[in-house]
């Protein structure tokens, strides 16, 4: 084949020249357009249309080399004998045809303007690109929403009833169920004023604080917040949660939709450093993680923005950016250089950490240095009533952070420390003290103290003999020995001391724990010049490498009566002590990204940072606007930006994408199906008119998001029943069957068969309550939710992150019973009771819930600990506020679940369960119906 090819390509020059139209064309339609032609293009090549053909496919573009046939790989995929690279797969092209391609590339591939047959589709020439319109006459909700019906012929529904609509509305906005005398009063004020009823019970409970966090739990999904870092590790990310609560406020602020974006991208630069930890929402590889190889840091770097730019895409702008890394993307006009340009943005971000500077944080900041500085005067007293080392009483286990070691009162002028075994290397110590009788460390520098040592590992300003008794903590500032396993130190004092106590460490501030010394000795010189060992490590409890971090914790064993009055209440101070550090601490950090000077972001060959191209600069997607800065422009202007872009009224995009979010969380799908795609591959809307009419209201208010609320929630189409026919009683079974005729001939209108999914909103799509909700309101119902705000969330977990085995904590107290949205959310570990319901895990981001139905939905909600237990103590606050009587308990328990009263027959049909099995029975069959579960 390969000699055919060599006699082909030097005939080739011979032949006569090549016209494409006649020669060429012919066999690109029998052999290649099936598979590379107007309806698909595999590997990314179409030959069908000339600037698509000449710029060829995914992995090996271009294709065709005008003037180099040998070197296209068009002609290589129809010639190698390699039987998986042949093409086409089917069909093998003849000698004769590869001969004219041949001469066809040869020559230059001519290949005339204006011939092809199929057109390019103009990907510009689509909806949500195009600039908001609102030309309609029709200027409210329910105009545009009847137009489309009568398009369909379908008409609304006849209002819903007070009960449905305050479930309906309070859900919506709180994620909770109304109280019976929210419904009471509700009730009353909808008989006298339909429309100000609703009205009034809108305004109140967007005034709520129960509104941000319902809200918020939506954002987050997009986001895909969790609390770990997620891939196999899943290490916690302790200090992710303050950007959960900055949502949280900003809804319950209505802080304006454009700012609160722009907060999201550059809020260090406004005064909201929380904010910005959606740029690193995302999972990250820590660097224990990554391969040690330069290859594989920079395909993780590239990884970690990648992140941040899908993040942007469809969060703000309903666009999945992310799909232009590799190749020029598939659908939308998004190239792949656009893909680079909107990488330029955030080259600089870093996830990581950041210091909170809000007032809260400064306060907290003060407050840890108060209480460091007296529990360093109380680890001085209690180092006192440590153990004796040699007395009988088994010691604290050796520890990275701190040891003490304690001994009869000795005068001497000399200590030795003598290692014989580490955990791993050579050894390392960070600062030796010793204790006189005083309490006073004799050992330091600054008092004369000499040192010397079996010999070092001199690492300038960072291990350095000096550093033994400096009074300063940590590893930059330790000895460490020139033996792998041993070595020795010595502190000679200008004078004899009587000493009690020796305190030494691997690392004092806990961020090292290898090199640590597992066996040694401590010696003191006498007069004479010989050496007594005062303590060793043979009376320490056994070595645990888990362990070998956390400071020694005080004990009362081994002490006498006297000393145990005195240590204990200094015990009991220190333990407060650090609880109160660690609160502080957890109020100084948020998880928000640190930001450096950018990389330098280059166009990638499919993707590869091993195949960099040309360098980029930063600039917003060419079809959506001009916006492109230089070169050098710092971090920060890149991203403030590339904010004002997204954030900006001229946006297509931005406020479309919001304003279909929130209808979405008002009738469980948006106007767009594809909430987070508003690309090609998108749904289109239902109803075009009325998306731009919102977002052009949306845009009028100042970016209201409480505004489009009120819109939408006093319109009559959301004001609208769920039911399927008219209220009209429907006749018996036994009517005869021409009045059972005339009777169906009432419905409403034929929805059920032209609109099952209910899209053109001829009556209200009821649905179930998210799986955060269902919690929520079973503890609401049962009088436990635990409404505190803010914070560390609680654990649903035995353990807040790591590879597997995470059992569920099944023991309930007031932390544990606060709302959903304040867990510590685990990546890819779904709770164990509601995760069931479609709660989603943030290893991607959900734009829309999906509603699924499983056993395993039923058989949590009815066997697990947490519903016994809400149901036993929903049962007992029905009985309490209800008093004695069976029938009023019963009615009590419907009134707080479904905001109603029972039925005659339903009160007949639970009397005798509630005698028989009690009210903790009906209440947990109450917590597993549809009536519970939801959205009328």
């Amino acid at each position: 084949m390969k000699l055919a090819l060599s006699f082909l390509l030097a005939s080739s020059a011979l032949a006569a020249a090549v016209d494409f139209v006649r020669d060429v064309r012919p066999i690109f339609q029998q052999h290649c357009y099936s598979c590379h032609g107007e309806k698909k293009q595999k590997s990314g090549l179409r030959l069908d249309i000339k600037s698509e053909a000449f710029k060829g496919g995914d992995k090996h573009a271009p294709d065709i080399i005008s003037g180099k046939a040998k070197d296209s790989p068009l002609i290589h995929f129809i010639i190698t004998d390699d039987e998986d690279e042949l093409m086409p797969p089917k069909g093998k092209i003849s000698s004769k045809e590869i001969e004219t391609l041949t001469t066809w590339i040869n020559e230059g591939a001519p290949w005339p303007d204006g011939i092809d047959l199929a057109k390019l589709e103009n990907r510009l020439d689509h909806w949500s690109f195009k600039p908001i319109q609102v030309s309609s006459s029709a200027q409210s909700i329910d105009k545009f929403i009847d137009a489309k019906l009568a398009e369909k012929h379908l008409r609304r529904s006849p209002p819903a009833d007070p009960v449905s609509l305050i479930r309906r509305i309070t859900f919506d906005l709180t994620g909770l169920p109304p109280t019976p005398e929210e419904t009471t009063a509700f009730e009353k004020e909808f008989i006298q004023d339909r429309a100000s009823s609703i009205q009034h019970l809108v305004d109140r409970l967007l005034q709520s604080e129960r509104y941000g966090e319902r809200w918020a739990q939506h954002w987050l999904d997009v986001v895909r917040y969790a609390d770990t870092h997620g891939f196999e590790v899943n290490t916690e990310r302790p200090n992710a949660w303050p950007y959960r609560d900055y949502v949280i406020r900003s809804f319950n602020y209505d802080t304006p939709y454009d700012r609160f974006i722009k907060e999201q991208i550059v809020g260090d630069a406004m005064g909201q450093d929380a904010a910005t930890g959606f740029l690193v929402t995302a999972s990250v590889l820590l660097p224990g993680q990554i391969g040690k190889d330069d290859a594989s840091k920079r395909l993780a770097r590239q990884d970690s923005i990648d992140e941040i730019v899908v993040n942007l895409g469809q969060t703000f702008l309903g666009l999945s950016i992310g799909c232009a890394r590799c190749h020029d993307h598939k659908f939308d006009p998004i190239t792949a250089k656009d893909y680079y340009a909107m990488q330029a943005f955030v080259a600089g971000v870093e996830y990581a950490d950041r210091d909170l500077h809000t007032p809260e944080a400064e306060a907290a900041r003060a407050e840890e240095k108060k209480l460091k500085a007296r529990l360093a005067e109380i680890d001085k007293e209690l180092a006192r009533f440590v153990p004796l080392a040699k007395s009988g009483t088994e010691r604290p286990m050796i520890n990275a952070r701190e040891n003490a070691d304690r001994f009869p009162p000795v005068k001497t002028k000399r200590v030795r420390f003598t290692i014989k075994a580490t955990t791993n290397l050579e050894p390392c110590i960070d600062e030796l003290e010793v204790f006189n009788t005083a309490g006073e460390n004799v050992a330091l520098a600054t008092l004369g103290t000499q040192r010397k040592s079996s010999g070092d590992i001199g690492v300038a300003e960072r291990h350095e003999l000096r550093f033994l008794n400096d009074g300063r903590y940590g590893n930059s500032r330790s000895w460490l020995s020139n033996k792998p396993g041993q070595g020795w130190v010595e502190l000679e004092f200008p004078q004899e001391q009587t000493i009690e106590r020796v305190v030494w460490g691997r690392d004092r501030e806990g961020r090292f724990t290898d090199r640590l010394p597992t066996d040694y000795q401590i010696e003191i010189s006498d007069a004479t010049g010989t050496w007594h060992t005062v303590a060793d490590a043979s009376d320490r409890q056994k070595f645990d490498p888990k362990n070998q971090n956390k400071k020694t914790k005080p004990t009362l064993s081994g002490l006498t009566a006297e000393e145990t009055k005195r240590a204990k209440p200094l015990i009991q101070e220190k333990a407060a002590a650090e609880k109160k550090i660690a609160q502080a601490q957890n109020a100084q950090k948020a998880f928000a990204g640190t930001f450096r000077a950018p990389d330098d972001i280059h166009l990638l060959n499919r993707g590869d940072p091993e195949q960099p191209k040309e360098s980029v600069t930063p600039a917003v997607l060419s079809s959506l606007g001009q916006l492109t800065l230089p070169k050098e422009s710092a971090e920060q202007q890149r991203r403030r930006a590339l904010a004002d872009w997204i954030a900006s009224p001229q946006n297509p995009l931005t406020a479309r994408v919001m304003v279909n979010r929130i209808w979405q969380g008002h009738f469980g799908t948006g106007l767009v199906q594809t909430a987070s795609d508003f690309g090609h591959m998108g749904m289109k809307p239902t109803h075009p008119e009325l998306l731009d009419w919102l977002a052009a209201e949306f845009i009028r208010s100042g970016w209201s998001v409480k505004h489009m609320h009120r819109l939408i929630m006093l319109s009559e189409t959301y004001g609208q029943s769920s039911q399927t026919h008219d209220l009209a009683t429907p006749p018996s079974a036994s009517a005869p069957q021409d009045k059972i005729i005339n009777h169906k001939s009432k419905i409403i209108n034929e929805g059920p068969l032209l609109d099952a999914d209910v899209r053109y909103l001829w009556r209200y799509p009821s649905r179930r309550i998210e799986a955060e909700s269902i919690r929520d309101s079973m503890l609401a119902v049962s009088g436990r939710l635990n409404l505190k705000m803010f914070g560390r969330g609680f654990n649903f977990f035995d353990q807040r992150g790591g590879l597997s085995g995470f059992d569920p904590i099944e023991t309930f107290t007031p932390e544990n019973e606060r709302r959903m949205i304040y867990a510590h959310k685990v990546r890819r570990e779904p709770e164990t009771v509601f995760g069931a319901f479609d709660c989603p895990d943030a290893g991607q981001s959900t734009a829309r819930r999906i509603e699924s139905t499983t056993p395993i939905q039923a058989l949590n909600l009815f066997n697990s600990r947490f519903t016994l237990v809400q149901s036993t103590a929903f049962a007992e606050r029905a009985k309490k506020e209800a008093g004695p009587d069976l029938a009023n308990q019963i009615t009590h328990a419907y009134r707080l679940a479904f905001s109603r009263v029972p039925t005659p027959e339903e009160l007949a049909d639970t009397t005798p369960l509630v005698r028989e099995h009690g009210l903790t029975a009906l209440c947990r069959a109450l917590f597993n119906s549809n009536e519970f579960l939801f959205v009328p």
